[in-house]
């Protein structure tokens, strides 16, 4: 009757041991899950703005900007051909 109560003490004591870990590992898992979703929420919101940047930087670098920004804010101009020398 001893070893049926020790075995039994076991098993009653195995089966408390793995349902508190699998009511932890489900507790985890979602809030792993969560945690994914708002990352993954965060890396849209960075590719997006990524995309806009790169637009943004395209249309700053146009030939047309960089010419119309020489000639209005540093006075530069396209120089006349006499102003020009052909080195060989």
């Amino acid at each position: 009757m001893n070893s049926r109560f020790v075995i039994a003490a076991v098993v009653f004591v195995s089966v408390i041991v793995t349902s508190i870990s699998v009511v932890y590992v489900k507790h985890r898992n979602r809030a792993l899950f969560v945690e994914l979703q708002l990352l993954e929420r965060e890396r849209d919101r960075l590719n997006t703005e990524w995309t806009k940047l790169r637009l943004e930087s395209s249309a700053w670098a146009t030939h047309d900007r960089l010419e119309q920004v020489a000639s209005k804010r540093l006075s530069l101009r396209v120089p006349r051909a006499e102003d020009m020398e052909v080195v060989r």
